[in-house]
């Protein structure tokens, strides 16, 4: 089995594998350990990765990139609305109101779903880590923002399930971030001690999160998390795009932002410069060749500037941080070390103001850009039953509070309870006790719509519940869960009825009455609200039915279980269709290849091997060949293009045949001479009573004789004849029948040479006074044969012995 961690960015993508008993960030295709997230669909086939990233100009109304934050949001979110001008692609509205993306693919106007775009991005990572591994991978673990609310959720693990992976958990990325941290740590304090508390700062390409974890020995539990969902290195990277706009209007008369391709370099160029200048303070120039009608633009940057532009993002650094600390009541000293993580935590006046806020110098112990992958590797590794890990468990929070709000046909008004409160331990279950008389109605969602990312705080309904009315209320008991992925569920519900004859009244109040399912240290009952009656005391046991209860959910945003199965099935054509444009392409360029090599080799090596009149006829048929590719063959079946090249290596093979046989030849004729002349050297020396040789038959050395003397004239034979051949002709002998004639001796005279010399052993004179039989050891031997004695009674470690009838 394998265990792959996969880092899903805004930007870009890092995979990390477990094996060798560690855990490596591995390379795509291009040797690169960072895979951009996008995608560039074509007439013909998809590009996904770094192949998309080189479309994104050329090909820039069908190359899709930043998407990752349309995941489970409506087409009217004024975010999606916003990224909508910005964008060289188009968006489109979905029947369910979703967000949708269009573009041209295989020469037809599609609209492909978000979660289908992020299916084909996991494709490919999954790809590259089959590749790595040479085997196939189905279980992943995936990261996600710590501040995706359950749409959004819901939509990553589709597109995992697009993409035919099983997701064995979403985990948010500070959480992966702390157990990259914490596991190797061999100081934690143990669990009766305080525990460490580390905060985790992570800037990515899009977005700011923070979080505060504490360490045990053995696990990690997350107190609380804060977030700016709208800060990171784009934020910078657009200042510098709006400011260098500004400038080449001025300067050169350009409008910019009217032309897709001239924004798109400079968005590119732009974030080149961000780069260099959080390494350098000096000026640092700007320069971009034919950027917009033919004209070339330059200007200069220096960080002073860079950071009095970028002023508005640089203030609300400090505020995630400050939230952070104030959920729990903590004090700057409470805190052991500060790790920060993102691409953008490079950028100086956001490490100064990390720095400065936690009034300590910041950690960058780990890998700031692969930490989040090797989190996600090592939980999948936790998660798997193949791989054996340090114990180590993980606790999680729930980043923005949850309500359910309930409604029977004929009840006034509305009911509604929080079940999880911010900053809650998750996983968790809770269990929640309704007293009704009629079926009723659930609907779930974020208590304070005001902190979410998005406008859209419901998370779904469920419908129906089913309490059979018989005259009194019915206890109804509704399991609710926020599970591993940080996804909210109503899991079950269940009718609960006493037996009759058992004696005790029900409860009928209207409120519900809550209970937590968690770990033993959390088992406790929301103050306020009434406790089953205890079982025990003086009270007799009471015995119930359970009967579970049909209930209908309707999650928001998420797509349904057909759409799904279509989009997978679309996916896997989408895959055939790649690998079938892979191989035409590559059997077009494998004739593109032949001719190039060919002709440079006519020239070259080549060149005495093949009569002038082959070699004109041979480069006329080359050149033909290349005009074809480039006209005609420009677009032709796979078969057509290995048809090509098979008629051109008939006329190529035999001059290459030619070239390397002349090469090898002389090689291979002078090992079958050493071998000559090693066995005749041995004939000969038999012959002369030489005494090592005297234990072989005259039989035996006359089979050895024979066999040299006809190798020998097969031998002068193939030379004389080859000799009256031109360097032009085929060769008359190969270097393979040579070495057949080797191989041929070799069987026939080694097995005669290499037998030794028999020996004569001589019998040991018996003697009484030292045998070992009467006496033991002697005094020589005591302390050697004692040791062989001790050292045949002990058994060494890890093995057992057995006793064998």
């Amino acid at each position: 089995m394998s265990v792959v961690g996969i880092d899903v960015g805004f930007q870009n993508c890092y995979i990390a594998v477990a094996r060798s008993g560690g855990i490596e960030t591995i390379a795509n295709e291009y040797s690169d350990r960072c895979t951009p997230a996008c995608v560039s669909l074509a007439s013909k086939n998809r590009m996904i990765g770094n192949a998309a990233k080189s479309q994104i100009i050329t090909n820039f109304k069908n190359t899709v990139h930043g998407f990752k934050k349309f995941h489970g949001r409506a087409f009217d979110d004024p975010f999606v609305q916003t990224e909508k001008l910005k964008l060289p692609y188009s968006l489109y509205k979905l029947a369910n109101g979703n967000t949708g993306i269009k573009v041209r693919y295989l020469d037809e106007d599609k609209v492909f779903t978000v979660e289908q775009i992020t299916g084909m991005l996991l494709t490919k990572l999954k790809e590259t880590s089959e590749s790595t591994l040479k085997k196939p991978v189905v279980d992943c673990v995936i990261s996600v923002p710590s501040f995706f609310t359950d749409a959004e959720r819901r939509s990553v693990f589709d597109a995992s399930q697009i993409a035919g992976l099983n997701c064995l958990r979403l985990i948010n990325d500070t959480t992966a971030v702390a157990l990259a941290y914490g596991i190797y740590k061999q100081d934690l304090p143990t669990p009766e001690e305080r525990p460490r508390n580390v905060v985790f700062v992570d800037m990515g390409h899009s977005s700011f999160q923070v979080s505060i974890t504490a360490f045990n020995k053995g696990k990690l539990k997350v107190l609380a998390t804060a977030f700016d969902p709208y800060l990171g290195g784009r934020n910078f990277d657009e200042a510098l795009v709006d400011y260098f706009c500004e400038e080449f209007k001025g300067k050169y008369k350009l409008n910019v932002k009217d032309n897709p391709r001239a924004l798109l370099r400079l968005h590119q160029e732009c974030e080149k410069l961000k780069k260099l200048m959080s390494a350098n303070s000096s000026d640092l120039p700007l320069n971009i060749e034919c950027f917009m009608n033919d004209i070339d633009v330059s200007s200069r940057m220096n960080r002073g500037q860079f950071e009095d532009l970028c002023a508005q993002y640089l203030m609300r650094v400090e505020v995630p941080l400050k939230a952070v600390l104030e959920q729990l009541k903590l004090s700057r000293d409470d805190i052991y070390a500060v790790e920060i993580v993102g691409g953008a935590t490079r950028i100086p006046a956001i490490k100064e103001r990390i720095a400065k806020f936690f009034c300590k110098d910041i950690s960058t112990t780990l890998n700031a850009d692969e930490a989040v992958a090797r989190g996600c590797a090592l939980q999948c590794a936790i998660l798997s039953p193949a791989f054996k890990v340090r114990e180590f468990s993980i606790t999680d929070v729930v980043p923005f509070p949850i309500t359910l709000r309930w409604k029977s046909p004929t009840e006034d008004g509305l009911g509604e309870c929080e079940v999880f409160s911010k900053n809650h331990a998750a996983p968790f279950s809770k269990v929640i006790t309704f007293h009704k008389k009629e079926p009723f109605d659930l609907e779930a969602f974020y208590s304070s719509p005001q902190d979410l990312p998005c406008p859209d705080h419901r998370i779904g309904t469920i419908q129906n519940v089913i309490a059979q009315p018989d005259g009194d209320s019915s206890k109804v008991k509704v399991k609710v869960r926020v599970n591993v992925h940080g996804i909210f569920s109503v899991s079950s519900a269940s009718l609960i009825e006493k037996q009759k004859g058992e004696g005790e009244d029900m409860q009928t109040d209207s409120e519900p009455m809550v209970q937590n399912e968690g770990r033993a240290e959390d088992q406790e009952v929301a103050s306020g609200e009434k406790q089953d009656p205890a079982a025990g005391g003086s009270k007799p046991k009471v015995k119930v039915k359970s009967t579970d209860l049909p209930i209908v959910a309707n999650n928001i945003r998420q797509l349904d279980g057909d759409v799904l199965n279509s989009f997978v099935e679309y996916e896997r054509q989408m895959i055939i269709q790649d690998k079938l444009v892979k191989e035409l392409n590559d059997a077009k360029n494998a004739v593109e290849e032949y001719v190039y090599d060919l002709r440079d080799k006519l020239c070259g090596i080549y060149e005495k091997y093949i009569t002038e009149e082959d070699s004109n006829r041979l480069t006329l048929m080359l050149e033909d060949t290349e005009n074809w590719l480039y006209e005609d063959g420009e677009d032709q079946p796979k078969q057509v293009y290995e048809e090509k090249l098979d008629a051109l290596k008939r006329l190529g093979q035999p001059i290459q045949d030619r070239h390397r046989e002349h090469e090898d030849r002389p090689r291979a004729f002078e090992e079958l001479g050493k071998k000559l002349q090693l066995y005749m050297k041995f004939v000969d020396s038999y012959k002369q009573k030489d005494e090592r040789y005297l234990h072989f038959s005259a039989e035996e050395m006359s089979t050895v004789e024979k066999c040299v003397t006809e190798s020998m004239g097969w031998m002068n034979s193939k030379m004389n004849a080859q000799s009256k051949l031109a360097i032009t002709q085929d060769p008359t002998v190969k270097v393979a029948d040579i070495i057949s004639k080797i191989q041929e001796l070799e069987d026939v005279c080694n097995p005669v040479i290499n037998r030794p010399k028999p020996t004569v052993e001589e019998a040991p004179e018996v003697n009484d006074q030292n045998s070992g039989a009467h006496n033991g050891p002697t005094a020589k031997q005591g302390a050697e044969g004692k040791a062989d004695t001790k050292g045949s009674q002990e058994t060494k470690p890890g093995t057992k012995e057995m006793e064998v009838d």
